[in-house]
């Protein structure tokens, strides 16, 4: 997966992994990471995620990056939002008062960038990701956070044969696989979500579930 196949789709308006409201799982389950106020959430692969206006109501910092420069844009001007433009680095950075975003590719991330982050919110970044790509994604976020970071993971599980990605179907075995060796993992909710997915009982899928962790990062 190159990286002009996303910043494509964000141009060309092919984004129904995207969410217009706040995610659910994220209101119900946020508490249980029991992180502080003011401590900041890092959100891989943002989009333009009205998550991160949710997170910082919560009085959290928040640290996004994106692909997508149009993303990036389209997040601000859709939230009424002014950001500063500075770079630094091999990143353009996009700043308003406690929320930026990182315009660039998750995989140049180093420790330094991810210093003060305690918490990570990832809806979006692994099951965007195909197969051969997920087991370097992990590797690279529990390499560049702090240790005892906490991640609340949320994932989609259905039979790949019957839907091409993405979003990707990534099983809680999968999850456990993939961040054994990094991190405590804890599965919080697995859901059958199947029935209210419209849009994916059209596509012919047979099941969907959904499952949310609290990861704990060694």
């Amino acid at each position: 997966m190159e990286d002009d196949y996303w910043i494509s789709r964000w141009k060309q308006g092919e984004i129904g992994f995207h969410q217009d409201e706040v995610n659910p799982y994220l209101r119900q389950y946020w508490d249980t990471l029991h992180i502080a106020h003011g401590d900041k959430v890092f959100v891989p692969l943002c989009g333009k995620s009205r998550d991160m206006i949710w997170l910082h109501e919560q009085g959290h910092a928040v640290l996004g990056i994106e692909l997508s420069e149009f993303a990036v844009h389209t997040f601000f001007k859709e939230n009424d939002l002014v950001p500063q433009h500075v770079i630094r680095g091999q990143f353009n950075h996009y700043e308003t008062d406690g929320i930026t975003i990182l315009h660039g590719n998750f995989f140049e991330l180093g420790q330094a960038d991810l210093k003060d982050v305690r918490a990570v919110y990832d809806r979006a970044s692994m099951v965007a990701l195909p197969p051969e790509m997920r087991k370097r994604y992990v590797h690279h976020l529990a390499t560049i956070l702090p240790s005892a970071t906490k991640i609340l993971l949320i994932t989609f599980d259905y039979p790949q044969s019957e839907m091409a990605g993405p979003p990707y179907a990534v099983s809680p075995e999968e999850v456990q696989a993939l961040y054994h060796d990094h991190a405590e993992i804890q599965l919080l909710a697995k859901l059958d979500v199947l029935e209210q997915n419209q849009r994916f009982r059209e596509r012919g899928l047979s099941r969907i579930q959904e499952a949310i962790f609290l990861l704990t990062l060694r």
